[in-house]
């Protein structure tokens, strides 16, 4: 959920466009280098700077709303991926698989975020029942498909999950948290 006053109006589709390629560039560059020139932004996103500046008046508001955008995507996700014809523990290791999108993004915007909003903000709660909730869906799927374990909770894989955050930086990050998060898919598994 956007931020700014703007968004409280439904967008025209060019806008919406131009919104999206902003917070999709932005994702992309504010996870590698927090201080890059909003204007290099605006630049790969094909628009001008009054344009960034209509949709985000300053970088906290970009940077809380790229936060925000990746959390929406992720748990959004959550019931397309397992309401379709295939097996639901595909959708759950689809989803898993986005979620370490998700966690690059929060890592690398990590203290601008805190910064943006504060470390006591409410978004960080939001954002934690929102997780929960997208985790709750795709847990029933796989129960109610017999492919995980029926007393498994949707806190406990949440918190299980939480590794990811303990796995230091580096080249083998990505490979290190994908064999991680797949010990806990495989986790919930035993004794299906």
């Amino acid at each position: 959920m956007p931020t700014t006053p703007a968004a409280d109006r439904p967008l025209r589709a060019d806008a919406r466009r131009n919104r999206e390629r902003l917070l999709s560039v932005a994702a992309e560059v504010l996870t590698k280098d927090v201080d890059v020139p909003l204007e290099t932004i605006a630049e790969r996103a094909g628009v001008g700077i009054g344009t960034l500046y209509r949709h985000f008046p300053n970088r906290d508001a970009l940077i809380e709303a790229v936060y925000r955008h990746e959390v929406e995507e992720l748990c959004d996700a959550a019931p397309l991926l397992v309401g379709g014809d295939g097996p639901a523990l595909d959708g759950f290791r689809e989803w898993v698989r986005r979620f370490v999108g998700y966690a690059a993004t929060k890592r690398g915007l990590g203290g601008a975020l805190r910064n943006a909003v504060g470390s006591d903000s409410p978004l960080f709660d939001q954002t934690r029942t929102r997780l929960i909730g997208a985790l709750t869906v795709l847990l029933e799927a796989c129960r109610a498909e017999g492919s995980v374990r029926s007393d498994v909770d949707a806190r406990d894989v949440m918190l299980a999950m939480s590794g990811v955050w303990l796995v230091p930086d580096g080249p083998e990050w990505d490979a290190q948290v994908r064999r991680l998060l797949d010990l806990v898919v495989d986790g919930l598994r035993y004794g299906a």
